[in-house]
């Protein structure tokens, strides 16, 4: 997309100088992008976005100057601290700034830290809300993260805390007694560790599990497998992180709903894959 291309007609926010706009950038696809996103990147005098933000995303604020501030688990990345106060400095000296992060800012995203950071040192701010990669992703490899005849509930949970370890704070028993589908973000490392906390708590190892890297983009991949597999299978398939990873039955109707698939030629494998026994639209 040129950056000469007009907007749609809206009252769009104008970028002030001296204010940060925090925005979500999707789980990778630069067609999930919001309007207001675009906005944002056609005003901002400087970028600063994650590891997963697509360099064609980036290429829509040519005018901006580009600031690699991204964190991935294992490899050397900026702390935390100093991304936001390298925000504040940037704002400070009058700066448009666009702090641009994969999925949703305030998904697993750092994004409530660094706002209030903000907020303390007296920046404005912009919230811009982004497709998170547990719900666009799960979208692309064909799996709803709801469906009325599998889950009530679903429950988001992130693989790892402040330290990289598994999260010590989370009742893995109460979460597995409590929500059909479980939804792990940032799970790859410790994947080990969290089947076993839930096949502990009960869950069955046949339980159908998919794990899809690089959401939304060309080198996403989908790995279909079960609790008690999904280590071994992990392994045999070399897959690297980023992934999201989905427990619960609403992984089958990839069976039925994977898109892209079918886009490329491949019929569908179950038009019934969840053994309901009545044609979809029934009641």
């Amino acid at each position: 997309m040129s950056s000469d291309t007009p907007l749609p007609p809206h009252n769009w926010p104008q970028m002030q100088p001296g204010w940060v706009w925090l925005c979500g950038a999707g789980p990778g696809d630069p067609g999930l992008l919001t309007l207001h996103a675009l906005n944002a990147l056609r005003q901002a005098d400087v970028v600063i976005y994650d590891a997963l933000v697509q360099e064609a995303i980036l290429d829509w604020a040519p005018q901006a100057e580009h600031i690699y501030a991204g964190k991935r688990g294992g490899k050397p990345s900026a702390k935390q601290r100093d991304i936001s106060l390298h925000l504040v400095e940037l704002a400070q000296a009058g700066k448009r700034v666009l702090r641009l992060k994969g999925g949703d800012p305030f998904v697993f995203g750092r994004g409530g830290e660094e706002a209030q950071t903000l907020v303390q040192h007296n920046i404005a701010v912009r919230i811009i809300p982004g497709i998170s990669a547990g719900i666009g992703g799960l979208a692309y490899a064909g799996i709803p993260v709801t469906h009325r005849d599998v889950n009530q509930s679903v429950t988001f949970v992130t693989g790892h805390d402040q330290s990289g370890n598994t999260p010590g704070s989370l009742d893995w028993a109460s979460i597995s007694k409590g929500s059909q589908v479980i939804v792990i973000y940032m799970g790859m490392k410790h994947i080990a560790q969290i089947a076993d906390h839930l096949l502990r708590a009960g869950r069955s190892t046949d339980e159908p599990v998919a794990v899809v890297t690089t959401a939304t983009t060309a080198d996403q991949q989908v790995l279909e497998t079960t609790l008690g597999r999904i280590v071994d299978d992990i392994a045999s398939a070399a897959l690297e992180p980023p992934a999201i990873i989905c427990v619960g039955r609403s992984v089958l109707m990839r069976q039925v709903l994977d898109w892209q698939g079918m886009a490329a030629g491949h019929p569908p494998r179950n038009l019934d894959p969840l053994g309901r026994g009545r044609p979809a639209e029934s009641a």
